[in-house]
C-alpha cells in the first residue's frame, strides 16, 4: 500500500512497481490510511509524511497499533532527531526524497525478507528470482543466507566463520541492500561513533568480507567512490 498524496509520484512509483510483480494500492490522504490498510492487509506500507487529513507519523503510529506490517516511510527532512523519531513511531525503515525507485525496490525487497517468505512478491533481481524465499529469521540473498537468530552464515551451503564485528558490519549492509552507505553511517551503527577521516577500521573490515566471500571484483560489496559501500543484492550467486 502506498500512502501519497503527489498523484504523478505516485502514478510513477506505482508503475515501476507493478514491473516487478507489485499490486500497489494507492491511498492519498492520511486520515483514510488505517481503513484502507484494513480493508487491503498488504504485505509493506510506503508512507509520506505530508499527507493532508493526518500527519504521516500520526498515521505510522495508528497502523503500528494494527499490525506488525513493515512500514517504510518517504521524507524530505534529513534532520536525525526527525529520522529517529520515525523509528520510535514504529517505522522500519525511510527513505529520502527524491526517491530512486532501484533504492526503493531494494529497501521494500529486504523489508518483505525480515517479515518472512510470505510477506509479499519482491524476490531478488536477475538469477536471484527463483532462489527459495528466506525462513523468518534468516536474510537470504542468492547463495548466502544469514540467520539472525543464531548469527550463522552459509555461503553456497557451506558455513562461514566470522568474527563478531565482521558478522556485524555484514548485517547491517545486507538489511541495508541496494543503499549506499557511507563510513560514517557504519561506524555509527556500528559503535556509536563519527568518522574522523583517519579510522581505516571500516575499510580493513570490508576487505575482509571480501576475502570470506571470493569478491575479488568487489561486486558483491561495491565501493561507490566518495560515498561509501553498496551491499549489492542479485551479485550473490
Amino acid at each position: 500500500m502506498l500512502v501519497e498524496d503527489d498523484a504523478r509520484l505516485s502514478s510513477l512509483i506505482a508503475e515501476y512497481l507493478a514491473a516487478y510483480e507489485f499490486e500497489v494500492a494507492v491511498v492519498a490522504r492520511g486520515d483514510e490510511a488505517p481503513a484502507r490498510f484494513q480493508a487491503f492487509a498488504p504485505d509493506v506500507v510506503v508512507l509520506d509524511l505530508m499527507l493532508p487529513g493526518m500527519d504521516g507519523a500520526d498515521v505510522c503510529r495508528q497502523l503500528r497499533a494494527l499490525a506488525g506490517t513493515p512500514i517504510l516511510v518517504l521524507t524530505a527532512r534529513e534532520d536525525d532527531y526527525d529520522q529517529v523519531a520515525l523509528l520510535e513511531h514504529g517505522a522500519d525503515d525511510f527513505i529520502n526524497k527524491p526517491v530512486q525507485p532501484r533504492v526503493l525496490l531494494a529497501r521494500l525487497r529486504a523489508l518483505l525478507r525480515r517479515a518472512g517468505p510470505a510477506a509479499g512478491p519482491g524476490s531478488a533481481e536477475g538469477g536471484a528470482a527463483n532462489a527459495p524465499a528466506a525462513a523468518p529469521g534468516t536474510l537470504q540473498f542468492g547463495a548466502l543466507c544469514i540467520a539472525t537468530s543464531d548469527r550463522q552464515v552459509r555461503w553456497r551451503g557451506a558455513p562461514v566463520v566470522l568474527s563478531g564485528s565482521e558478522y556485524k558490519l555484514l548485517l547491517v549492509l545486507a538489511e541495508a541492500a541496494g543503499t549506499v552507505l557511507s563510513r560514517d553511517a557504519l561506524l555509527k551503527k556500528l559503535r556509536g561513533l563519527e568518522f574522523d577521516g583517519m579510522d581505516r577500521s571500516i575499510d580493513n573490515s570490508i576487505s575482509k568480507l571480501r576475502r570470506r566471500f571470493d569478491d575479488h571484483e568487489a561486486e558483491k560489496i561495491k565501493t561507490v567512490w566518495g560515498e561509501g559501500y553498496l551491499f549489492s543484492p542479485s551479485a550473490w550467486q
